[in-house]
């Protein structure tokens, strides 16, 4: 199995904020919702079943912990989790911060208007509250 290599997809839109044990946590570029993807640091990995029963757990944990540092930081309503894959096959699972009133609220993320990018200032100001939720 070859070194880990991040997909050029992942990597144009979302920023690395910090590796936490097995997952490469990145912040979405798209400043319309509070939005992390998870990507284990594992080469050639596309589904959940493909990982170690080890790595299961800790992606398991991972989720976890990610999805209540982000409901807290982002005083979410609601926190979606989704491991899609269909466009972008490397294994990675997105954290979405909701709240009613967002955009699209209730309805999908995926496939709804156009992507709004982060102020510099706003996002390095959500980036080290996330940064701090998330050190022990």
């Amino acid at each position: 199995m070859s070194d880990f290599v991040l997909d050029p997809r992942l990597e144009n839109d979302s920023t690395s904020i910090m590796v936490i044990g097995l997952c490469d946590v990145r912040l979405s570029k798209d400043a319309r919702w509070p939005w992390l993807i998870l990507v284990p640091r594992r080469a050639e990995i596309t589904e959940i079943f493909e990982l170690t029963p080890l790595d299961q757990v800790l992606l398991t944990f991972e989720i976890e912990l990610v999805s209540a540092a982000l409901k807290k930081v982002a005083g979410a309503t609601k926190i979606n989790v989704g491991a899609l894959g269909n466009i972008v096959r490397q294994l990675h699972v997105h954290i979405i911060a909701r709240s009613e009133g967002d955009a699209n609220w209730p309805g999908p993320v995926w496939g709804f208007g156009k992507v709004e990018p982060y102020e510099d200032g706003t996002r390095n100001e959500f980036i080290a509250k996330l940064r701090e939720a998330l050190s022990p």
